[in-house]
């Protein structure tokens, strides 16, 4: 772990070249730092980082790493096209490998929106997916506090470090997603607690590409031309999962996002079991 965050302590890391420095340097993040620093440490360079990491520790107990090529990593990840090495979870690590599906949308939803988000995330609840959500508002939250309120399993992937929460008025959902079922950050707390605040934002279009890993499909509910959500409808499409799109996204004059994306090869939908049918029949 402590290895990781200093790899994604150098200057101008990011996913792309952490991606590329385990390509080339294939192992755990320890093989790579030597490699960069030639066999030595510079103990003096990572006081702060030690520190970092015993702060982060005091504030959070109960989270687990992990790494690729160790026990339970989902290969799935390596769909992504910077694929994750090390992530961060609180919960059950094994309902990623059960069938998941992305409910995501709008965060300022509308009226219609809540209900046919909750609909769907209760529906494919009772068809026996665990639903995948990015913790926001609006879409996001409406489909998980759904499928937890149908008896159904949830995912939480946050685009903060695992130990902060985003938005402040989930953190009693985001805690029980943690205790009860499954909470996945990919954000290095080192580097995001001394980074500039303007560009942490690139963390949450960054989750939406693990959430379209982790899941067999997803669903777009409700989305502007300018939603972080079409982030994962292209990972989604890159990755060879489904894609869907609820018909009601069509009948929105204000958009043209949903005909590009249904050119590019999304399913448009109108029910849960559209959406089933399709899954059904690509098994």
């Amino acid at each position: 772990m402590t290895s990781y965050e200093t790899l994604w302590g150098m200057k101008d890391a990011t996913q792309k070249t952490i991606a590329e420095l385990f390509r080339r340097y294939p192992g755990l993040p320890s093989r790579v730092l030597k490699e960069l620093r030639t066999g030595k440490m510079f103990l003096d360079e990572l006081d702060e980082l030690y520190e970092s990491v015993r702060s982060f520790l005091e504030t959070i107990s109960g989270f687990s790493v992990s790494v690729h090529g160790a026990f339970q990593y989902p290969e799935a990840l390596r769909d992504a096209q910077y694929p994750l090495e090390l992530f961060y979870y609180r919960g059950q690590i094994e309902l990623i490998e059960g069938r998941c599906i992305s409910l995501v949308g709008a965060r300022k939803v509308s009226n219609e929106g809540v209900k046919r988000a909750s609909r769907l995330s209760s529906e494919l609840v009772d068809s026996g997916f665990t639903i995948v959500s990015g913790l926001a508002h609006g879409v996001d939250t409406h489909a998980m506090k759904s499928a937890i309120n149908a008896g159904g399993r949830t995912i939480g992937v946050i685009g903060t470090p695992i130990n902060q929460v985003y938005p402040k008025e989930n953190t009693e959902l985001q805690e029980q997603v943690a205790k009860e079922y499954l909470l996945v950050s990919q954000v290095p707390f080192f580097r995001y607690q001394h980074q500039p605040f303007t560009t942490k934002r690139y963390y949450f279009p960054q989750r939406n590409e693990t959430m379209a890993a982790i899941s067999e499909a997803t669903v777009i509910v409700e989305a502007s031309d300018t939603s972080g959500s079409l982030t994962q409808a292209r990972a989604a499409l890159q990755q060879g999962r489904k894609l869907f799109i609820l018909n009601s996204c069509f009948e929105n004059p204000n958009i043209t996002w949903p005909k590009t994306y249904e050119e590019r090869g999304a399913v448009r939908v109108r029910t849960t079991d559209d959406i089933l049918a399709h899954l059904d029949k690509d098994k």
